[in-house]
């Protein structure tokens, strides 16, 4: 996938703060937000001591713990149905304080179902802007180098468009909407460090024109696939989370499976482990688990 940014190699990225600048004290980014993928499943020989009386309590507070609208809740929520041994169910969370996207975690735990939730997998990340993509200069130069006129009318043209719509695709991604597409997927990610294949020694130009194709191909997909780049370097195990919601579930499988080939990935990149997801209510993923009447 279009794997987001890193800290630089051996040329600094446009992007890299200065190093004199005043930083305030604080637990928020000082832009985009704070992002949790949590993945559960179902203690069965817990649940089976609970009467029923408790399993209708722990079950309404399981669902007050996971509504997107609550009053507690955090700016992004979403969860999903996780097929397979690996997972039950799946809770994905976005706000800028690390607090209130880690107190939907708490507020299950603790909850009266809360013995019988076991966390399986978790993945912590904040949303960035990559240093790859360009500035409006940066894209009018890259045209350039594809062969497009400077000062030309298809070349002012193209220029313009991305000038009109680069604020609205930052803000994207620094403060995604969750898409209501029902099939999902999430995979952790590194870029290599191998001898002929570290992708850290790169020159960021060589970088930024590998991450180009490999974007280029991500969006012929558009319509079909929507894709969430986290970046986890410095908070997590792995570097980069990738978030996918798709129309139909084929589609996960072609985008993923296409954009192996670009050399970016073919070369440079290390997958973690996939889950596979559908969007659900809180009830739909009790009464599918069998824990309340469907």
């Amino acid at each position: 996938m279009a794997e987001s940014s890193a800290p630089s190699g051996p040329t600094t990225s446009p992007h890299a703060p200065a190093a004199h600048e005043a930083v305030e004290t604080s637990i928020e980014p000082s832009s985009g937000w704070h992002v949790s993928h949590f993945f559960y499943a179902f203690d069965r020989e817990r649940l089976a001591r609970l009467s029923e009386a408790e399993r209708r309590i722990g079950a309404a507070a399981f669902t007050a713990a996971l509504d997107p609208a609550g009053a507690d809740a955090p700016t992004r929520l979403q969860t999903w149905l996780v097929p397979g041994h690996k997972a039950e169910f799946a809770v994905v969370v976005m706000d800028p304080s690390p607090l209130a996207v880690d107190a939907v975690h708490q507020r299950l735990l603790s909850g009266p179902l809360g013995g019988a939730i076991v966390p399986t997998y978790s993945f912590v990340s904040l949303t960035e802007v990559s240093e790859y993509v360009p500035t409006v200069e940066q894209f009018g130069q890259r045209l350039i180098a594809e062969g497009v006129a400077a000062d030309s009318p298809a070349w002012k043209a193209k220029v313009q468009g991305y000038a009109g719509r680069e604020d609205a695709m930052r803000h994207a991604r620094l403060e995604p909407e969750l898409p209501p597409w029902p099939n999902a997927c999430f995979y952790p990610m590194n870029k290599k460090r191998k001898v002929g294949e570290n992708w850290f020694a790169l020159p960021f130009s060589e970088r930024s024109r590998l991450m180009a194709e490999h974007g280029r191909t991500g969006m012929t997909f558009g319509g079909r696939v929507t894709q969430l780049i986290t970046v986890a370097v410095g908070l997590d195990d792995w570097e980069w989370g990738v978030t996918l919601w798709a129309r139909r579930p084929d589609f996960l499988k072609e985008i993923v499976y296409t954009m192996r080939f670009d050399e970016a990935s073919a070369r440079y990149a290390e997958f973690g482990p996939f889950y596979t997801g559908y969007v659900a209510t809180p009830e739909r993923i009790l009464a599918h688990c069998h824990l309340i009447a469907g």
